[in-house]
């Protein structure tokens, strides 16, 4: 409810496009008396390109009408009487509209609350800069945008006032011609009229004729005059177009773009979409207005002809708003929802196009058809050079073809291609190392439309962000790597899909750390530390200070090519594996700090042989992709007053599928602090698994435990119920400080001290 008090108290501009948000499809009405459990619906939890989805949208428009009914029926009092009829006919209405399509309803709320946050915030932002504060660059930009449609709007109404004097004029201009015509025809039959009678009027009629024809010259000149001034005026008013269309399409669209390929690293998601359609629309409306004033001056022209270079000149003045119009439609076809950018064969994939102007220009009046197709690399080069006119196609994509769709609520025009599937691809020969998860690929959507009564014809076209084409499950990690690479370092205007071979680091660390906060839903990402370890395995260095990486260079061959030394897997391999752990088994234990993973082996021995004897901390394994492992500090058992570093054999996304890790950490009596020194059962409780029940039906369930045989100590069975040990034995034999070595099958390493 909250954000419906604030937006309620918008003004001007702002309140004018709050309200335009509502009508028909949805009252206001509604918003008003159910704004606080409108406001509490999980309304982005609903998928719209998922028709499964749609039984929850259902559930949603029943409640919302259940909700509606029932807030009527509280209405009481005379003044309570016709709101009551008043909201029972809106929840009537409301079922009637989208009983059959409830998405519809999901999608139209949707863009009715993310709309109204916007402006929200807009007017927050605007009202911040009034006070004295600097306003943020996104402000100032909006408000330069907002300020040039002001601009433009003034000067279409200005000469769209001027064409209408010129009609005037030129329509008394044609009387007075019609008139001199007349005249000359009366003198033309004066040869039957008598001498005397004729000679008089003869005369007036000359005398008439000479000023009428005076007239008509000085007013042809002014009338040239005229239309020289407007077409002068509709040159500036059509280079304001230009500037403004360069501003919003080559800076403000493209920056969207950026922003959803970044999402596609985990980046914010790209909002402000609707923001841009209404920026398209407006100037497509402005568009067509001067487009439509130029049509009438060609008429005027052809209607009467004068001398002059009116001609060439609205002739060029067509040509140029045909061209700016061109521009806008061709370049506000645009993919809304990507395709996946790992797309494995025999797969049901979605897209959703979207035409930014399409409501305005009324294309859904005859709805176009878009198809989609997949090309490589090389084809997608060739379209963008126009040097393939036709789309070849490098495989077979199934339910490829979709009719774009006019949703009222939202005003928008699109396409929703919701059960695609890749059957077949044809890959091209590979240069050198490259793998078939090197090889990029895109979704190429085209579709054709006419507007203003088939007076302009369109044929469009979009590539979606590079795709890698897998086959199996386990390309996926480095067709990942591919597709991460190139979302981070692609630059706008790239000749497909070209990107850098060498980064620098600092780049680098920024696109993991987005990928990782992503992956864990959280705030926390990759601490200074954390990168810093992450350059010692990528560059083989001993190194702690931050500094030294700064100005170093990764090649895309030491990121997923070539194998970390000694190991059999590359520098992306192992961090995915971390990611792909934490994402399915550890992400709260991450998000409460419980986890340091980023530390090596003799960094975890320094660490813990500070603190008391039962000290652990949690890090990843270095010789294992998606492995993590327990080390801790321990009196040697063989040699009492030594303190020993152990490290346990490490745990895979295997192991946490049979037994969690807050579990098995439960199990080992022996761990009593996590580092440095926070008592275990202060982190962990919260996820042990409950007690087993009792016997049920005569039947005990039978529990399963870790043990570390060094290390166990008696431990009660639980009441009624038979232990299954997982029996992790330690070896007695002790590793020195600098003898670091792989981890004995199902052995506990020591370290001495």
């Amino acid at each position: 409810m909250a954000m419906w008090i604030q937006a309620q108290q918008l003004q001007g501009e702002a309140l004018h496009q709050m309200q335009a948000l509502y009508g028909q499809h949805f009252p206001i009405e509604v918003r008003h008396y159910l704004a606080q459990w409108i406001e509490s619906q999980l309304w982005d939890s609903v998928e719209l390109d998922n028709p499964s989805e749609e039984a929850k949208a259902k559930r949603l428009l029943d409640n919302l009408v259940a909700e509606l009914q029932r807030k009527a029926q509280l209405q009481g009092g005379e003044d309570g009487f016709l709101l009551k009829i008043k909201l029972g006919h809106y929840a009537n209405q409301l079922k009637s509209t989208y009983d059959r399509c409830p998405l519809e309803l999901v999608r139209c709320i949707k863009h009715i609350l993310h709309s109204e946050q916007r402006l929200v915030q807009e007017a927050t932002n605007a009202s911040g800069g009034s006070g004295g504060q600097a306003m943020d660059s996104l402000s100032q930009r909006h408000q330069q945008i907002n300020q040039a449609f002001e601009e433009l709007r003034l000067a279409t109404q200005e000469t769209e006032n001027e064409l209408r004097k010129l009609q005037h004029s030129q329509e008394y201009f044609i009387i007075q011609y019609q008139e001199n015509l007349r005249i000359q025809a009366q003198l033309s039959s004066l040869s039957s009229v008598p001498a005397a009678e004729r000679t008089q009027r003869e005369t007036t009629l000359q005398s008439k004729r000479a000023t009428v024809e005076a007239w008509l010259t000085r007013e042809a000149s002014t009338l040239q005059k005229y239309r020289l001034d407007l077409s002068e005026q509709h040159q500036k008013t059509l280079a304001l177009l230009r500037k403004q269309q360069t501003l919003i399409l080559d800076e403000e669209l493209i920056q969207w773009k950026r922003r959803q390929q970044l999402a596609g690293n985990g980046g914010p998601h790209e909002g402000g979409l609707d923001v841009l359609q209404s920026w398209c629309e407006k100037l497509a409306d402005l568009i067509w207005q001067n487009r439509q004033q130029i049509r009438r001056c060609e008429h005027l022209t052809q209607q009467l002809p004068l001398p002059g270079p009116m001609e060439e000149l609205l002739s060029k003045l067509n040509a140029d708003i045909t061209d700016i119009i061109s521009a806008l439609v061709t370049s506000t076809f645009i993919i809304e929802k990507q395709p996946p950018q790992v797309l494995k064969t025999q797969t049901k994939f979605a897209a959703t196009v979207r035409l930014l102007v399409g409501g305005k220009l009324n294309v859904h009046m005859n709805p176009p058809q878009v198809k989609a197709v997949i090309v490589s690399e090389q084809q997608a080069k060739a379209l963008l050079k126009n040097e393939s006119t036709h789309s070849e196609s490098s495989g077979e994509i199934l339910n490829n073809n979709c009719v774009m769709e006019y949703h009222q609520a939202t005003g928008t025009l699109s396409a929703h291609f919701r059960n695609m599937s890749l059957k077949r691809i044809k890959r091209s020969d590979r240069r050198g190392a490259e793998s078939v998860t090197e090889e990029k690929f895109t979704v190429l959507f085209e579709s054709q439309f006419s507007v203003g009564g088939n007076e302009l014809v369109f044929h469009v076209k979009t590539l979606s962000l590079p795709v890698v084409v897998i086959v199996h499950g386990s390309q996926d990690n480095n067709a990942t790597a591919t597709v991460l690479w190139d979302n981070a370092f692609a630059e706008p205007g790239r000749v497909p899909f070209i990107v850098p071979d060498k980064v620098l680091w600092p780049q680098l660390c920024e696109a993991l750390d987005m990928k990782y906060k992503a992956e864990m839903h959280s705030g926390r990402g990759l601490s200074e530390d954390n990168l810093v370890f992450l350059a010692q395995k990528a560059f083989t260095s001993s190194s702690n200070n931050p500094e030294d990486y700064r100005n170093m260079t990764i090649s895309w061959a030491q990121f997923n090519r070539e194998s970390l030394p000694g190991r059999n897997f590359t520098f992306w391999q192992w961090f995915d594996g971390v990611v792909e752990l934490m994402k399915k088994h550890l992400k709260p234990h991450w998000n409460d700090g419980a986890i340091l993973g980023f530390v090596n082996k003799q960094q975890a021995q320094d660490m813990l042989l500070s603190k008391p004897n039962g000290t652990f901390l949690l890090r990843f394994s270095d010789s294992e992709i998606g492995g993590i492992t327990i080390a801790w500090v321990a009196e040697n058992p063989n040699k009492p007053g030594e303190r020993l570093v152990w490290n346990l054999l490490p745990y895979t996304t295997k192991d946490f599928s049979i037994r969690s890790l807050a579990d098995r950490i439960s199990d080992l009596n022996h761990l009593l602090f996590l580092y440095p020194n926070r008592l275990k059962d202060e982190v962990f409780a919260k996820y042990y698994t409950p007690p087993l029940s009792k016997a049920v039906d005569g039947y005990v369930k039978p529990q399963i435990k870790q043990v570390v045989p060094e290390f166990t100590t008696p431990n009660p069975e639980p009441s009624g119920g038979t232990s299954a040990f997982m029996d992790q034995t330690a070896s007695p034999s002790v590793s020195h400080p600098n003898n670091f070595g792989a981890y004995p099958s199902m052995n506990v390493t020591p370290a001495i001290v």
